[in-house]
């Protein structure tokens, strides 16, 4: 089993920007693909970003293009979102989920976080 645990959420004002981290133990981390999604309250979980085993390559919600970076550092086990530039309509707890290769489906993804909240304010 793996176990992931994002941190680094909180509440930040609008333009502002967080860097969210999630650990990862468990099975080697270099054999999952990672991804990033979000839920706000009464809507469905998003996906967000996703990036590679390797970390070559990434792909990004429209709505987050240009604002938001995933990476991955698997010396560390750990994947990153940087987001910046952040909105109000970013408010959500933000999970990190672990799958066996790229996708933007939630149920394409074996592991999930426990969540962290992000809360932007007007």
């Amino acid at each position: 089993q793996v176990q992931l645990v994002e941190s680094g959420g909180g509440l930040v004002q609008a333009g502002g920007s967080l860097r969210l981290s999630c650990a990862a133990s468990g099975r080697t981390f270099s054999v999952y693909a990672m991804g990033w999604f979000r839920q706000a309250p009464g809507k469905e979980r998003e996906f967000v970003a996703r990036i590679s085993r390797s970390g070559g390559s990434t792909y990004y919600a429209d709505s987050v293009k240009g604002r938001f970076t995933i990476s991955r550092d698997n010396a560390k086990n750990t994947v990153y979102l940087q987001m910046n530039s952040l909105k109000p309509e970013d408010t959500a707890v933000y999970y990190c989920a672990a799958g066996p290769g790229v996708s933007s489906w939630s149920g394409s993804y074996d592991y999930w976080g426990q969540g962290t909240q992000v809360t932007v304010s007007s």
